[in-house]
């Protein structure tokens, strides 16, 4: 493949996890020895809240009276829009039963974890979106007990707005919580009594590394990083439009990539010439953060054909990718390995971030080779079961006697001799050499 570095970067968000490791290892310990003692403790700590866990509807109440009906209605819109796409893939999921052979009958039900943990970070920003993203689909999954959690904000309790949204998308509890011991408490139920089936929602690198050790003992939605953004553009891009586009989710934080995967000699080069006069004029708190990301993060790779983009691309697998470029159809049959994908110059990461339906909680770190994002699917077990007539058992258990005693089974093959024993008595069945060692 020969493809040209016009920016390569210089760090990888993978140097930057090992401290974060161990922090959370240790916190997660302390709480698991010491519970919400311990919890109240880190509370304080690092977050300086000491006020209650658990928020009451009064509070709740209290504390968004004073948001602009228009913030209201937008956090709604926005939310029913998430809402409505989770939905959507709920109905594209079915139970069915089918007659594998004559008596014998298979099935498949859909059946919602009992309860989740979501978790909605507040820290360089306030993320009002990732409340309704969780909350909304995991109600729209069918589970009975949402459980959500956010930092406190400038030591006041959650951010009023956050606080709404949490409440519109139809969170059951909500707690002062952020950071691994938020995690922690989801996951061991602590404050509430229900342990969580499954923690979802992003966070910074000591809440990613707690989800990652937690997992086993409960789901979690993805394995996560920082954001990421790719970019596919052709000579048919707006090299403006693509660098406000990258610069758009460099913002997230000092360790977010920003990726450029482009034919085009001409628009790379205006697009590097772009990028830092866009972050120059941002807010101080946006602009430290974008610049960073794109100095050690940003990269900017030129192919001579749009195969071997495509395959630079699902090399990469980001978490959001956008295509700016001809022929989208070819595009969407083509791209393998994404978060989730944007097609065209009229849609952007910032729409699907925040209001336009598809879920914005995504694998980073290439986990999209072989996972999805966050949806109603990452609440729903699906699971199997069978029942058969004592005639089709006959066919089946002498099959399933055979195979159990080829590969040394014994146990599993009388289980199978037995009900032939029991249902034909007096009938001779092939049922393979008894296993001697």
């Amino acid at each position: 493949m020969a493809i040209e570095y016009l920016k390569k970067a210089s760090r990888t968000p993978e140097t930057e996890s090992g401290a974060a490791r161990q922090v959370a290892e240790e916190m997660l310990s302390e709480i698991a020895k010491r519970g919400e003692a311990a919890v109240r403790e880190y509370a304080e700590k690092l977050d300086k809240w000491t006020g209650e866990i658990l928020v009451t509807e009064a509070e709740i109440a209290r504390r968004t009276a004073a948001i602009d009906p228009k913030v209201k209605r937008d956090i709604e819109f926005a939310a029913e829009q998430v809402r409505r796409f989770a939905l959507a893939q709920r109905d594209s999921m079915r139970e069915f039963t089918v007659e594998l052979r004559p008596g014998l009958h298979a099935g498949q039900r859909l059946i919602p974890v009992n309860v989740a943990g979501c978790y909605v970070p507040t820290g360089r920003y306030a993320h009002i979106a990732s409340a309704y993203m969780t909350i909304a689909t995991a109600k729209a999954a069918g589970v009975p007990n949402v459980i959500a959690c956010s930092t406190p904000y400038r030591g006041e309790g959650i951010h009023p707005q956050v606080l709404y949204a949490m409440k519109v998308a139809g969170a059951d509890a909500i707690m002062t919580l952020g950071g691994v011991q938020a995690i922690a408490t989801l996951a061991y139920g602590l404050f509430t009594g229900k342990p969580a089936d499954i923690v979802v929602g992003p966070g910074n690198k000591f809440v990613a590394e707690a989800k990652r050790m937690l997992f086993g003992q409960v789901g979690i939605d993805v394995f996560a990083g920082p954001s990421e953004v790719a970019v596919i553009a052709d000579d048919s891009a707006d090299p403006a439009i693509v660098a406000s586009d990258l610069v758009g989710q460099a913002e997230h934080g000092h360790e977010s990539p920003a990726w450029l995967f482009t034919t085009s000699r001409p628009l790379a080069e205006a697009v590097m010439r772009l990028v830092p006069q866009l972050i120059d004029r941002l807010p101080p708190t946006a602009k430290d953060a974008a610049g960073s990301a794109w100095r050690d993060y940003g990269e900017v790779i030129l192919g001579a054909t749009r195969e071997e983009i495509a395959q630079v691309s699902d090399r990469y697998a980001s978490e959001h990718l956008e295509v700016h470029a001809r022929d989208l159809d070819w595009w969407l049959a083509n791209l393998t390995c994404y978060g989730s994908l944007f097609l065209g110059e009229e849609t952007t990461v910032a729409f699907g971030d925040k209001a336009s339906g598809p879920n914005h909680v995504l694998p980073t770190k290439a986990a999209a080779r072989y996972s999805g994002g966050l949806s109603v699917h990452k609440f729903v077990k699906t699971v199997t079961w069978q029942r058969l007539t004592r005639e089709a058992s006959r066919e089946i258990a002498e099959v399933t006697a055979r195979i159990s005693r080829l590969e040394g089974m014994e146990a599993h093959a009388r289980t199978a001799d037995d009900r032939l024993a029991k249902y034909f008595p007096g009938e001779r069945f092939e049922l393979g050499a008894p296993v001697e060692r």
